[in-house]
């Protein structure tokens, strides 16, 4: 299914839409993969394919469980997308909440705090500024902004200090805390080159070039409803104009929200909002793997995280290469991503912890090898989401009640 990337707009095809298969499915892992040295006990690896200039598949396996989820992204208007899917940085939104609220959850287990209903709103925010002509452009990543509404059997600083272990807990503040700089191979024609001011990794990896065929859905589910397009609000900044992200100067700031409630039947909920400026809205499910005390009916909290990195990563060198005119006819990543398990999901009783992303990027083209490396280095310091892990983020909480709190032992609140 890989189109050509190279120069013009984006693919009249639509391909998304065009293979008749859902947005998000299970099927059975290409391989079982294995980290190079031993490391932290949840490992991830997301090999992200370019469909067209800025549609993308994604197979994100996840080691721990032995599962694999093939997932699409795809863009707005404002890169001249069609739309088809949610764009990469939806799936980190999804992932983070959806983490931060399985460490809620079991950690108001183990301080037996009974909870009848709760939902968070989360607020993600990026910023691109400056010029693609002189080389400052830039991402930006802000402090998330987090509200917890809950209603729980316990008293209002016992609900304050549950929430806030819980996020702490949760392996996304590996991510958060601190700043890691990722690393990267690079191969341009099948042949690695050096990179250029990216971090290179020594490990060497087989070049896997995916197409869809070879990963069809496993046995027959409802796995239509694992992602769906839902009614946009009418809220935040106008729509963007047609194009507006390939313009050669930058200065603008993006809001996503996401919405998760917890179902019935355990499963997570998640809708997301793009506030600014105004976009699509898509729902999303996730559940976290019977390894991870879940039922596997839809990819879990880092597999969203997951993909959404390799999305994001993959989206700037579409968009370089649009904006420059130059040749690009395919491009892929292989991303390995490594985490804790969560201090309560996981029993640690630890802070989350992540070690740097590997990544090794596949490019054909019949540009020069310093154009590779340039593209590289273009695409890193644009993606927002290696931003978000170089950037010490803190959380900007707030618990609301949906019920009347338990009066304290001592009288305190």
């Amino acid at each position: 299914m890989n189109q050509s990337a190279a120069k013009g707009p984006q693919s009249a095809t639509n391909l998304i839409v065009e293979c008749g298969l859902p947005l998000i499915y299970p099927i059975a892992a290409p391989s079982p993969i294995e980290p190079a040295q031993s490391r932290l006990p949840a490992f991830l690896r997301a090999q992200v394919n370019s469909l067209t200039l800025f549609q993308k598949e994604a197979i994100v396996t996840c080691a721990r469980s032995g599962t694999a989820w093939r997932m699409v992204s795809d863009e707005g208007k404002y890169l001249m997308g069609h739309d088809a899917a949610p764009a990469p940085l939806a799936f980190l939104s999804v992932g983070m909440v959806a983490s931060f609220l399985n460490e809620i959850l079991a950690l108001a287990a183990q301080r037996n705090i009974a909870i009848g209903d709760i939902e968070l709103v989360q607020d993600n925010f990026y910023t691109m500024r400056g010029s693609m002509r002189d080389g400052s452009m830039r991402a930006g990543v802000d402090d998330v902004r987090l509200e917890v509404r809950i209603d729980a059997d316990a008293s209002r600083n016992e609900v304050r200090q549950l929430v806030t272990d819980a996020i702490f807990a949760s392996p996304l503040m590996g991510l958060m805390r601190g700043r890691l700089e990722s690393l990267f191979s690079l191969h341009r024609n099948g042949q690695r080159i050096a990179t250029g001011e990216a971090l290179e990794i020594a490990t060497v990896l087989p070049d896997a070039a995916l197409q869809t065929s070879q990963f069809p859905p496993m046995a027959p589910g409802e796995w239509e409803g694992i992602l769906k397009r839902i009614p946009a609000r009418q809220q935040g900044t106008p729509a963007p104009v047609a194009g507006s992200s390939l313009q050669q100067e930058q200065d603008r700031r993006l809001n996503i929200r996401a919405e998760c409630r917890l179902r019935a039947d355990g499963i997570k909920q998640i809708d997301i909002h793009l506030i600014n400026p105004q976009g699509s809205a898509f729902r999303f499910l996730s559940d976290e793997s019977a390894a991870d005390n879940g039922s596997g009916r839809a990819p879990g909290a880092l597999a969203y995280v997951a993909a959404g990195i390799g999305f994001c990563f993959m989206t700037q060198f579409g968009r370089f290469a649009q904006m420059r005119k130059c040749d690009l006819e395919s491009y892929r990543i292989i991303q390995d991503s490594y985490f804790s398990l969560g201090g309560a999901s996981g029993g640690t009783g630890e802070a989350g912890q992540a070690d740097p992303l590997e990544t090794h990027v596949f490019l054909e083209t019949a540009e020069d090898d310093a154009f590779a490396q340039m593209l590289l280095d273009v695409a890193e310091r644009t993606c927002f989401l290696h931003t978000f892990c170089r950037t010490d983020l803190k959380v900007d909480l707030k618990v609301r009640a949906l019920g009347p709190y338990r009066p304290s032992a001592d009288g305190s609140d």
